[in-house]
């Protein structure tokens, strides 16, 4: 390709809304430009990258059976009201009307349309286990479109469904796929962590994430030092090392404590350590149940956890308002003593084998001294409920925690028969028995690859991608357009290398600091530069990790490439 052809805008220097430095570099380099707020335009450099992602993808993808279909961007409203995300999705959800009032959507994933269409096709065992995948643009409303590629409002997404007869065919399924998805990265040049995570709108119980440390990342991962635990922030357990004292159970007191809303206000006023205290939060769950939490002071509430205990579409703090209309309490007086206002009371476990705590008294201004667990509290369940801290044990090997910012790059799923039962699509087992289909979905961010690599193959200048996506394998940099002796020697090398790799010809009249300014930005494994030596065969050689460039003869070169691009 010659580069004087090629549509590569360059910047200078980024817009100054851009922050990440992917985002810088995608729109210096040419890359990608920005169409409206998280919808983007791909260039022909960015596109480049992304079709050779989705090539490994396909190619990975056949290696375990998995064949390429197309499901339609547009779907009726009608299938999510089948499955109940319709409402339960929120406002992420685009939502639209057609001329004659019917609702439709414009799909940010496509477990209903694969349940409608393959489930539901399937009668019998027999057809089982099966497995189809798509790479096709989504649709999510961000409300705070940012960071470039990594929250748009329009990407580019692998999505993958199995479909299967038994749990065993399930845990099969979901296993290529792992091994599937981590050859994709490790081809990619993504390094990724695997942790467990939440499943969240999905559905299902079981899944695992798919993060790429980056100091841009948007997610949080605990992780220990020998990576046998790994965990997305909101699933991470730790074990808690606070030894509660071993003093005898006191009688409970009640004591004034007049403005002191906050745990900060209380061991001031109170004189007690945050580990005494009993916070107790109300939550409102599926916006009609109200769920007391009950967690030690020093703790917070995790409530993804929440979420999954109560198994809930969505749960939330009360709000002072809402607080008051309920109990007729100001915050920082609730406590679950004769809490009969509480549908349900719950206790993280760090509460369990505390001696005389304080809790709020359910009276305004008054809180209980000496409250004990056993003795005095009546809970219905008890759980882990609390957010993980850095250098606590992890729950395997007692390691410290150690927590790494990370971008979500792919997500596999047990959905199990969260959407056939929902939606009727149902086989004969063996036993001439009707079940229904047990289901898997895998997804990548196609588009949030793209950051990844560069965020993690930075260069001093610009990006040193890795040989199997990179836009170009080999750039070629004429200094002089007019120098004959240059021009037959780049022309000669350009038709050589082109028989195995994608060459990039700098043809362009430039200056050589414009040239070898953008060479940085187009990131090729392999840089040659045709200068003044070049009726001599000599020219040089640069990676984008090298800090300066290498002189060697064209006789030496093609050991060079083939060694570098393989």
């Amino acid at each position: 390709m010659r580069q004087s052809k090629l549509f590569i805008p360059t910047l200078k220097e980024a817009p100054a809304d851009a922050v990440a430095a992917s985002h810088k570099l995608m729109l210096r380099g040419g890359y990608v430009r920005q169409v409206t707020a998280g919808v983007y335009a791909y260039l022909p450099l960015g596109y480049r990258v992304l079709t050779k992602v989705e090539q490994i993808i396909k190619e990975e993808m056949a290696k375990i059976n998995v064949p390429e279909m197309a499901m339609p961007e547009l779907l009726p409203a009608s299938l999510w009201e089948e499955s109940g995300r319709w409402q339960k999705y929120g406002l992420e959800m685009f939502r639209l009307n057609d001329r004659h009032g019917r609702q439709s959507l414009l799909g940010p994933t496509h477990e209903e349309t694969f349940t409608q269409i393959v489930a539901k096709s399937i009668k019998s065992y027999k057809q089982m286990p099966i497995a189809l995948y798509q790479i096709q643009n989504k649709f999510r409303d961000e409300n705070r479109p940012r960071f470039g590629l990594l929250r748009t409002r329009e990407f580019i997404m692998l999505d993958a469904y199995s479909f299967a007869a038994t749990r065993e065919q399930l845990d099969e399924q979901f296993n290529d796929e792992k091994k599937a998805f981590e050859a994709i990265f490790k081809r990619c040049g993504v390094n990724v962590t695997a942790v467990i995570a939440d499943s969240g709108t999905m559905g299902g119980k079981n899944s695992t994430e798919f993060q790429a440390p980056a100091a841009i990342g948007e997610d949080t991962i605990a992780t220990n030092e020998t990576n046998t635990y790994s965990a997305n922030l909101e699933m991470a357990v730790s074990v808690d090392t606070f030894k509660p004292s071993q003093e005898k159970e006191e009688a409970i007191v009640k004591v004034a404590t007049p403005g002191q809303e906050t745990i900060a206000d209380l061991t001031k006023f109170l004189n007690v350590p945050a580990t005494k205290i009993v916070k107790s939060i109300l939550y409102i769950v599926n916006e009609k149940d109200h769920v007391l939490v009950l967690i030690r002071g020093d703790k917070q509430v995790n409530e993804v956890k929440l979420t999954h205990l109560l198994d809930a579409d969505s749960v939330r703090v009360a709000s002072d308002d809402e607080l008051y209309q309920l109990t007729g309490l100001k915050k920082g007086s609730v406590g679950p003593i004769n809490a009969t206002w509480a549908d349900q009371i719950i206790a993280d476990e760090t509460i369990k084998n505390l001696v005389n705590t304080v809790v709020g008294a359910n009276e305004n201004g008054y809180q209980l001294k000496n409250v004990n667990f056993d003795r005095d509290l009546k809970i219905d369940q008890v759980s882990d409920l609390r957010v993980a801290n850095e250098g606590e044990p992890d729950p395997i090997d007692h390691l410290p925690l150690k927590f790494t910012t990370s971008i979500e790059v792919g997500h596999i799923f047990k959905l199990g028969t969260y959407y056939t039962e929902k939606m009727g699509a149902d086989f004969l087992d063996q036993n001439g028995k009707s079940q229904p289909v047990i289901m898997g979905s895998y997804g990548i961010g196609v588009t949030r690859v793209l950051s990844a690599v560069i965020e993690q193959h930075l260069t001093k200048f610009g990006i040193a991608w890795p040989k199997e996506i990179a836009p170009f394998n080999l750039h070629i940099v004429q200094m002089k357009m007019k120098d004959e002796a240059q021009t037959r020697l780049a022309e000669q090398l350009e038709a050589e290398f082109s028989k195995n790799y994608d060459v990039l010809y700098d043809d362009r009249n430039e200056r050589p600091g414009v040239k070898f300014a953008d060479a940085d930005l187009i990131g090729a494994p392999v840089r040659i530069t045709i200068g003044k030596k070049a009726s001599e065969g000599i020219i040089e050689v640069k990676r984008p990790s090298d800090e300066v460039a290498t002189e060697m003869t064209t006789t030496e070169l093609a050991d060079f490439v083939n060694k570098e691009l393989g």
